[in-house]
């Protein structure tokens, strides 16, 4: 049993990492910027050449090379629905999988305005996401301009003080301002508008850009704490994941589905707790990468996205997790199970939806489907006879029994090769 699990892991390994390389439209961005980083350690969107010009950019690369560490600097627009679903960690997770893994710091835009983010593999090794996030709420860094901006965050990585560094620079922020009704001078001014009193962070914040910057720059601080305690929770898919997908062509679909199999890899291989959660999320990686590599459209491609949404959920700490929209997979994690009667059926079955195929449902309105095809037509995948789809057969997982029924278990006795058939 351990061979054979082995081997579907290593066989499901190795499928999504030949899926997009072999015919299926041009170069994802992933590796694009994995190609680039193997001739030069920064990689500068062109939209951003102005902020990082050829000179800065040739003196980060003099500096990261002084520091004799694999840093790797990234600098491309960060926007809800792009390639990386907005997210520094994702754009930072897909290149070192481009790159092939192993020790690597990368260095990105954050999630504010001269914000910047770094993931380092192995984790803490050089405190580099601390060392990153400090320079956000460094007074001398406000308003450098992004090349010194990284400049100060490879500095501090090759220091390693990361840690040391980031704690000074948030100690004092939301501290409440110190104020004195006579002030200390006698002139009956704030004593830290006299500069005698209060943390210089605090007052430039409060006193030059505003409470609504405070405010932002608090939330990041959360921001930053929250992820620390997470790093060994195994990420969910975020809905712009499939927002994105949705918009993308086959050969982009294809590209971040196998973006998220191998995320999904990742993670279960870096889990840890109890073996029989573990194994089923491996079970998940290596069905879906067995779906993958055979895929033959966007119905199957859904299906890949709906067994690493099942082994996410069993690497998860939630008590019940509900599968992907049943109308339409790519809508992203459903929200609740509703009945629901399909057009000219008698039976009532009770399926997983989106808030947005809830609400059409409620209002009696005919819900986004994914479509299939059957006689040269399209048609609800649903209509698809079960005995010909696994996923009509299954609803992408709204559809299964209890008692250990699993997507990754129909995948695994062979449903998904049988409907190719």
């Amino acid at each position: 049993m351990a061979t054979t699990k082995a081997t579907s892991v290593a066989a499901a390994t190795a499928a999504a990492g030949q899926v997009g390389q072999a015919g299926h439209g041009p170069t994802s961005p992933g590796k694009k910027i994995a190609e680039a980083l193997r001739g030069s350690p920064v990689y500068v969107d062109p939209s951003l050449a102005t902020a990082v010009d050829a000179s800065q950019q040739r003196e980060l690369v003099t500096q990261i090379k002084e520091t004799k560490l694999p840093i790797r600097v990234v600098l491309v627009p960060l926007v809800e629905g792009d390639s990386w679903g907005g997210k520094p960690e994702q754009l930072a997770e897909v290149v070192h999988d481009r790159m092939g893994g192993g020790p690597s710091i990368l260095i990105t835009l954050g999630d504010l305005p001269d914000d910047i983010s770094a993931r380092e593999w192995p984790e803490g090794a050089h405190q580099a996401m601390h060392a990153a996030a400090a320079v956000f709420f460094q007074d001398d860094m406000k308003g450098t301009g992004l090349a010194k901006r990284v400049s100060r965050a490879i500095g501090i990585i090759k220091a390693g003080n990361g840690d040391k560094v980031y704690k000074e620079a948030t100690a004092s922020l939301g501290k409440p301002k110190p104020t004195q009704s006579g002030g200390a001078d006698g002139t009956g001014k704030d004593a830290s508008r006299a500069g005698s009193g209060g943390s210089p962070l605090v007052r430039l914040l409060s006193l030059v850009v505003g409470p609504v910057l405070l405010l932002a720059a608090a939330e990041l601080l959360l921001r930053r704490r929250s992820r620390l305690r997470d790093l060994t929770t195994p990420f969910a898919l975020p809905r712009s994941v499939f927002a994105a997908a949705r918009q993308a062509d086959e050969a982009g679909l294809r590209d971040r589905a196998t973006e998220e199999v191998v995320r999904l890899g990742e993670e279960a291989r870096a889990a840890q707790g109890d073996p029989t959660t573990v194994e089923r999320a491996l079970d998940a990686y290596a069905a879906a990468g067995t779906v993958l590599d055979r895929a033959r459209g966007a119905v199957d491609l859904a299906g890949a996205f709906a067994l690493v949404a099942e082994g996410r959920a069993a690497l998860s700490k939630a008590p019940a997790t509900l599968p992907l929209c049943f109308f339409h997979p790519l809508h992203g994690p459903a929200v609740r199970r509703i009945p629901w009667r399909p057009l000219g059926r008698r039976e009532q079955l009770r399926v997983a939806a989106c808030e947005t195929c809830l609400r059409a449902v409620r209002t009696r309105r005919a819900p986004e489907v994914l479509t299939d095809r059957r006689d040269g037509r399209p048609v609800p995948y649903f209509e698809i006879p079960a005995e010909d789809s696994i996923w009509a057969a299954t609803g992408y997982g709204s559809l299964l029994g209890g008692d250990g029924d699993s997507l990754a278990a129909r995948v695994q006795r062979g449903d998904f090769t049988r409907t190719l058939d």
